[in-house]
């Protein structure tokens, strides 16, 4: 399967969080699965920081690249098709960054690994077992 992290799994995650459930883990560390980190994440986690709102061990631009790498994540650019795919979402969710991760999921048939209620209503996979 493949499978895109929202931003706060991947920051749960890779910090051993226990926010991310023991089944959700099992499926994001299976090797028969790709697991996708968006630049849409990695640019939320930069403003974030940036703004004194996410503290972090070392700079954005060390930090998210290692943790990515050690957890063996891909990176997953945005693409023109994904931008122009945001404005046919229904309105459900405000969060521009979220909403580029689901019109991701959609471009390229990915689950999302998600506890947010906005992007399960959705018409988009959600991996997130308990």
């Amino acid at each position: 399967m493949d499978v895109l992290v929202d931003t706060c799994t991947f920051l749960w995650w890779t910090t051993g969080d226990p926010a991310v459930p023991a089944k959700t883990r099992l499926l994001l560390t299976d090797p028969a699965n790709r697991v996708y980190l968006s630049a849409a994440s990695v640019w939320e986690i930069a403003l974030k920081h940036a703004r004194g709102r996410l503290t972090l061990p070392e700079p954005p631009d060390r930090w998210v690249p290692s943790r990515r790498e050690r957890h063996g994540l891909e990176l997953l650019p945005i693409a023109e098709a994904e931008a122009l795919q945001v404005e046919k979402l229904p309105p459900i969710h405000r969060d521009p960054f979220d909403r580029m991760l689901v019109a991701q999921a959609i471009c390229h048939g990915l689950e999302i690994a998600t506890p947010d209620p906005a992007i399960q209503k959705y018409p988009v996979r959600i991996l997130w077992r308990t």
